[in-house]
């Protein structure tokens, strides 16, 4: 590769969707402040959803963005043409391509000369962990259980071959550099994402505190099961506030007592001031990381979340929160009461400092070294 200097390289960046803004969203606008002139590719871009994010910068979508809208909304038509819709982006004018892959867009294909860096967020969930949850929803909607299986059974070869195309792959955490060393056999570095929220001692003026809440901020989804906070609250009869959007809503508002708020989408100085007046954070899913824990308790604000995956690597328990078995209910319940037992012994500025280990600051920093290590800038 030749290449003078760090502005003669011609760098892209690759994104599986921008069709919600979630962590791995967060994670991106980080990488478009590292390489403004980098343009983004992605399968599929919804402005609407995406609410002004990204609004700056040249994206180029995938094939998919041509299908119906219907079809677009609805993730299971497309699921036969994922596959082929990362291999069709044309990047052989850039030295450099860095995907932020959950699932698909580590799939590029790049020339000979050109370095691919994946920013791994997770292996394909639902192909590899999650697969038999999968098939049992799917199975639900009437889908044929032999070919469900066949079709997986393809995804998963698929994502094994796609996770063989970049040069080097980087996992957003040890729980999923791990994960990518069983289904990949693979070795990677772990650089931690940005937790970029700010805080809300610097977000204007708090939320009165009327009554102190409980606060879920999260993609509405099965898996992140938030369902089971809601059902955890309608019980306790304390306040939740639930801040996100996504195919659960209509069903958690459907369930939700009056002492439970889904307040749907939020922009980021709304949630920094909700984090001000929150007794604790709720986090029940099983996450490869957890970027709005951290966001929590860059806010002094403690987690209460379950004790699988990466969050065991953000929070710290007796000290910046504590940790349930199983994401039931009743479990949840019982660790919202032992939570309350010891709150007043829970130093906000202490959770405050462990917060900075995830600082966008020290992404940025760990990244770009990263990268000069390749290129021997």
């Amino acid at each position: 590769m030749n290449i003078e200097t760090k502005k003669d390289l011609k760098v892209a960046l690759v994104h599986d969707f921008l069709v919600n803004y979630g962590g791995a969203e967060r994670v991106l606008e980080v990488l478009c402040e590292m390489y403004p002139e980098a343009p983004i590719y992605t399968l599929l871009y919804d402005k609407e959803k995406m609410r002004g994010k990204f609004i700056n910068k040249i994206v180029y979508a995938s094939f998919l963005q041509k299908f119906p809208k219907w079809m677009r909304r609805r993730p299971k038509w497309l699921l036969p043409f994922l596959p082929t819709a990362p291999e069709t982006f044309n990047l052989r004018d850039f030295d450099l391509v860095i995907s932020s892959s959950g699932a698909w867009s580590k799939g590029i294909v790049t020339r000979l000369n050109t370095i691919h860096i994946s920013y791994l967020h997770s292996p394909m969930r639902f192909a590899w962990d999650m697969n038999e949850e999968y098939l049992r929803e799917k199975e639900k909607s009437g889908l044929i259980k032999i070919f469900s299986r066949f079709f997986l059974n393809y995804i998963r070869i698929w994502d094994k071959l796609a996770a063989d195309r970049p040069d080097y792959l980087i996992a957003n955490s040890i729980y999923t550099q791990k994960r990518i060393n069983k289904y990949y056999n693979k070795e990677c570095e772990v650089i931690y994402p940005p937790a970029t929220l700010s805080r809300s001692d610097a977000g204007g003026p708090a939320l009165p505190d009327v009554s102190k809440y409980f606060l879920v901020v999260s993609r509405l989804s099965k898996y992140k099961k938030i369902k089971e906070v809601v059902g955890a609250f309608n019980k306790l009869g304390l306040p939740l506030v639930v801040i996100g959007e996504g195919e659960e809503k209509k069903n958690l508002e459907k369930i939700a007592k009056e002492n439970v708020k889904i307040l749907g989408w939020k922009s980021d100085e709304e949630i920094s001031r909700y984090y001000a007046n929150a007794r604790a954070f709720i986090f029940p899913g099983v996450d490869d990381f957890g970027i709005a824990p951290v966001e929590a308790m860059s806010n002094g604000v403690p987690v209460l979340a379950i004790r699988k995956g990466g969050i065991r690597e953000i929070v710290k328990e007796g000290e910046t929160g504590e940790f349930f078995d199983s994401a039931t209910p009743e479990v949840i319940a019982d660790a919202v009461r032992r939570f309350i037992e010891k709150e007043s012994g829970y130093d906000r500025k202490i959770i405050k400092e462990s917060a900075n280990r995830f600082s966008k600051e020290r992404f940025i920093r760990e990244f770009g070294e990263y990268i000069d290590r390749i290129l021997n800038f």
